[in-house]
């Protein structure tokens, strides 16, 4: 067994792992660590604990020290160099005229690096950019591309819940989203009713794609034959996901009726999985907003 903390070098970032070396750590504490841009200052927000030592923990590095008063104070005045730095970057980009988006500037805790991050439609050739900013610095200069998920959990936000962006505070890593599962879960399939900030699926759509996959796996799919409880035959209208219920269409000699059943009341062909289908004009207005990956370093720089 090992003792382990979790770190976090920005909200919603990823967690790393790290040896308190039988210091008094404890949760939420500012703390100092050697990482592989530098030293850098993060917060603890898990541990800590015990851990079985295996690869992922078997050559954790230290934690060098609680951070001081004057550590939080040289981070302040990073933020502030941070600011400056953005303006004359930009300032370099358009003298440049290159076609890229800066998102953000950001110093290491020992100022050995700075970090441009910016957006592109294509690959930049930055190279001049680079030496410019170098110059001006005097320092190691990195230019990150990202995309546009990245952007948003970056900059941060307020969703249509009204919430925080997910991105920005609680996930670490970018999950998967698909059309089909706002068809499964019966949204509208309106681009500007499921897309996020960032203009790409809601990362909340995968939130309770489990639950509704068990519920609808209990259901029959619209249009398909089912034998009501009075044995007669019919046709599925509609289903009700959360109240369990199915809306059959029956019709009785030239008339129609429909008429709502308890699902476990009517008989049908179990559906191993149920199947949201979409249509090919769906599909072609949607397909821009389907999202299959994470982050996206499409183009890395450094002098």
């Amino acid at each position: 067994m090992k003792t382990i903390v979790g770190v976090q070098f920005r909200k919603g970032g990823k967690v790393y792992y790290f040896d308190p070396a039988g210091q008094d750590i404890h949760k939420y504490d500012n703390v100092i660590v050697e990482t592989i841009r530098g030293v850098e200052c993060g917060t603890v927000v898990l541990g800590p604990v015990d851990k079985e030592l295996g690869e992922k923990f078997t050559s954790l590095k230290q934690i060098m020290r609680k951070a001081t008063e004057e550590d939080l104070a040289k981070i302040e005045e990073n933020h502030k160099k941070e600011k400056e730095a953005y303006k004359i970057c930009q300032e370099k980009i358009a003298k440049r005229g290159l076609e890229m988006k800066l998102v953000e500037a950001e110093y290491t805790f020992d100022n050995s690096k700075l970090l441009f991050y910016f957006t592109a439609d294509g690959r930049v050739d930055f190279r001049e950019l680079v030496k410019d900013l170098a110059y001006v610095f005097r320092t190691r200069i990195e230019l990150r591309q990202i995309g546009v998920r990245d952007e948003t959990k970056l900059l941060g936000g307020i969703g249509i819940c009204g919430r925080p962006l997910c991105c920005s505070t609680h996930l670490t890593d970018f999950i998967p989203v698909s059309i089909k599962m706002a068809k499964e879960q019966n949204l509208s399939l309106n681009p500007t009713k499921i897309s996020g900030n960032c203009g790409r699926l809601m990362c909340c759509l995968k939130h309770e794609q489990e639950t509704y996959e068990y519920l609808n796996a209990t259901l029959p799919n619209n249009g398909d034959i089912v034998e009501t409880p009075d044995k007669q035959k019919g046709k599925v209208a509609s289903v009700n996901i959360f109240r369990q219920t199915v809306r059959v269409l029956i019709e009785k000699d030239d008339e129609k009726e429909i008429v709502e059943y308890p699902v476990e009341e009517i008989k049908f062909k179990p559906h191993k999985k149920k199947n949201a289908k979409i249509s090919d004009e769906e599909y072609k207005e949607l397909q821009q907003l389907e999202d299959k990956g994470g982050s996206s370093k499409l183009n890395e720089g450094e002098a």
